[in-house]
């Protein structure tokens, strides 16, 4: 459980440190007469990804959730993958990455990086991790139930972009 609470910490170190990235950007965007799409539903992606945060180590806490190893040491693997996928996207994208949908008029999209494969590359990135963090140490409900919230929040965020990028 210690090493299970050290990688729960180690994620939220990375999270606060896209937060901050997100806020330098979203300063440098606004400077540049950035558009903010998406007001309503981006608190509700902050109350799920704390969430999972939460859930995760209280449930393998309160309901004794073992420690699988055929199954652990895959997903702390696809948890490794996805942050290294997710900080391709920072990197690509550089000053327009955000955790909020912001627009700087007259910018073109980015079709390099995973951005050439991919519309929405960072959002596997959220599915993988929110799935697969939970599962290193036999979280199902927590995975099962940050699954359907980001389902839900992504359809609504995928459609926000879109709609944004495509002004």
């Amino acid at each position: 459980m210690s090493a299970y609470l050290v990688l729960i910490g180690l994620v939220v170190l990375e999270r606060l440190a896209e937060l901050a990235v997100a806020r330098r950007n979203l300063a440098w965007a606004r400077s540049r007469g950035g558009v903010e799409y998406g007001r309503r539903h981006y608190p509700w992606i902050v109350v799920a990804h704390v969430a999972l945060l939460g859930a995760a180590p209280a449930e393998v806490w309160l309901l004794g959730r073992p420690f699988v190893p055929a199954l652990g040491w895959p997903m702390l693997a696809v948890v490794v993958l996805a942050q290294g996928l997710r900080w391709w996207c920072v990197g690509t994208l550089g000053r327009r990455w955000n955790t909020r949908v912001v627009v700087v008029p007259g910018m073109p999209l980015v079709h390099r990086g995973p951005y050439r494969w991919l519309r929405h590359p960072n959002y596997v990135a959220v599915v993988a991790e929110g799935l697969a963090l939970p599962l290193v140490h036999s979280a199902w409900l927590t995975a099962l139930a940050f699954a359907a919230a980001n389902a839900v929040l992504l359809t609504v965020r995928v459609r926000v972009e879109d709609a944004a990028l495509s002004r």
